[in-house]
């Protein structure tokens, strides 16, 4: 974990403006600045990092900052929880050291074969759990991926929902939970996805993570070629939305690693590779295993491909080649 952080603060320096970042300086998953001294110390046996970090952005109210610190902090603890042990023994009441413990445990039962039975009996604790965080929205956030695993009806997921938009109005972690909701209750509700996306980033800040979510709802339509053709314009200005919202964030910035991910994968099953390229070369050395993950278990590997194709395209573009058409497009499935 150490040799990490340290590779990860070398890497982030080489990149401050990238334009070439090598193969072997790319990193997967790597966390921030914040994030990266509480899992060193977590390795540790640690807790204290961490319970500051989750702290303070629960004081300020950091809710995008605490829903990603808590999911990173909880998929660590899968396989190393004896700081969180610690923690919980220490301060049994601590917010945030609740707050790990019932993303873990979601975690934990959500790839058994019998996760719904398993999240129905885990969603009581973990809806109790909420109820008792004030203001904070990122317990619901949990609450409702609880209740999507477990196949709540809809009566009670709107029931979460409220009392999570109740807390947060824009809350990106909470959109995304519910878009999923919508997507695995509702099969081929394509359209569904977009009206519900584009909703909530119109109402959204300028800055605001939840513009984004448009982009989500796209990345759900590519498995459906019928859902490209028909939203395909839909598709497409979702894909504008985010490269708009790519440029308000600096270069190689581990913040928006994610989106900008997302944003080159989704640009290139819809055939802009152009535009990809220069979001894969924003990531500089950022690589997030959503969305490489879902075609491969080698995510890492995907994306260095990915890179390399349109590093070649773009090569064969240059003088002296043949040019290619910028309008190509390519059907879903072809990358």
């Amino acid at each position: 974990m150490l040799r990490a952080f340290l590779r990860t603060t070398a890497a982030r320096a080489r990149s401050r403006t990238p334009r070439s970042v090598p193969d072997d300086d790319v990193l997967l998953d790597a966390p921030d600045d914040r994030l990266a001294p509480a899992l060193v110390a977590a390795a540790r046996g640690d807790y204290a990092p961490a319970a500051g970090l989750l702290s303070t952005t629960r004081e300020r109210a950091e809710w995008e900052h605490r829903d990603r610190y808590a999911t990173r902090l909880a998929a660590f603890a899968r396989s190393r929880a004896e700081w969180l042990d610690t923690w919980r023994a220490t301060v049994p009441d601590d917010p945030d050291a609740l707050l790990i413990a019932a993303r873990l445990a979601v975690h934990r039962r959500w790839d058994s074969p019998a996760r719904a039975e398993l999240l129905r009996q885990l969603v009581p604790a973990v809806v109790g759990a909420a109820e008792t965080s004030g203001p904070d929205p990122v317990p619901w956030r949990t609450a409702l991926d609880a209740a999507r695993g477990a196949r709540a009806g809809h009566a009670e997921f709107e029931r979460l929902w409220a009392q999570a938009v109740r807390r947060s109005a824009h809350h990106y972690g909470c959109h995304v939970a519910a878009l999923q909701y919508l997507a695995a209750s509702s099969p081929g509700a394509h359209g569904e996805c977009l009206d519900f996306a584009e909703t909530a980033a119109q109402d959204a800040p300028e800055d605001a993570l939840v513009r984004a979510l448009p982009l989500r709802a796209a990345f759900t339509c590519l498995t459906s070629t019928a859902a490209v053709r028909t939203h395909r314009r839909r598709l497409d200005a979702a894909a504008d939305r985010a490269i708009a919202l790519s440029a308000a964030h600096p270069a190689a910035d581990p913040w928006t690693a994610e989106l900008r991910n997302l944003l080159a994968y989704v640009l290139l099953r819809l055939g802009r590779r152009q535009e990809a390229a220069e979001q894969l070369r924003l990531t500089g050395p950022y690589v997030t295993s959503f969305p490489w993950e879902r075609d491969t278990d080698d995510p890492l590997g995907h994306f260095l491909q990915a890179r390399a194709d349109v590093r070649a395209e773009a090569r064969a573009r240059a003088p002296g080649h043949p040019p290619r058409g910028r309008a190509e497009r390519s059907a879903p499935g072809d990358h």
